[in-house]
């Protein structure tokens, strides 16, 4: 008898191999569900992200053309007011009434989260609005150097 109670014991204690099969699928299934959705989070991110570093980027142009106009800084006349590089909007520039004093507009230039570097496309003032290629003159926009198409079937490239 007690050999008898340790075998039913025994044959109760595990799980039987469809048992096993049954719960390896469901996590399969699980897994291939949830695969896809975590893909589309991250590319949501990515977006997100390049939507505002291209607002930021900007808005400091803007602002760099702001001063310019009310004369506060110093440009060249064949910049239109725009600043020169993307860099002048990270080094600063000197403040006409107080020239001890330079004003950043970016505390750096953003990576691009699409294509992982800092090699924004820029256009001029003279430029045409689709342009991909620079004047060299001034920074009148900025765009991503990304080829890929966005979620809502936009360019990157348009945004």
């Amino acid at each position: 008898m007690p050999g008898g109670n340790r075998r039913a014991a025994g044959s109760q204690a595990g799980f039987t191999f469809i048992e096993l099969m049954v719960t390896v699928a469901i996590m399969l299934i699980l897994a291939s569900v949830a695969l896809p959705l975590a893909q589309v989070t991250i590319q949501r991110q990515k977006e997100t992200e390049l939507r505002r570093d291209l607002r930021e980027m900007r808005d400091a142009i803007d602002r760099y053309k702001d001063l310019a106009d009310a004369n506060q800084i110093q440009v060249k006349a064949d910049t239109y007011g725009y600043p020169p590089t993307l860099d002048t909007l990270v080094e600063g520039v000197h403040l006409m009434s107080k020239p001890d004093v330079r004003l950043r507009f970016l505390r750096q230039i953003p990576v691009d989260p699409m294509t992982g570097h800092k090699d924004w496309g820029l256009r001029c003032a003279q430029d045409d609005p689709d342009s991909k290629s620079w004047c060299g003159d001034n920074v009148f926009d900025v765009y991503s150097q990304s080829t890929g198409t966005a979620m809502d079937g936009t360019n990157y490239a348009d945004w």
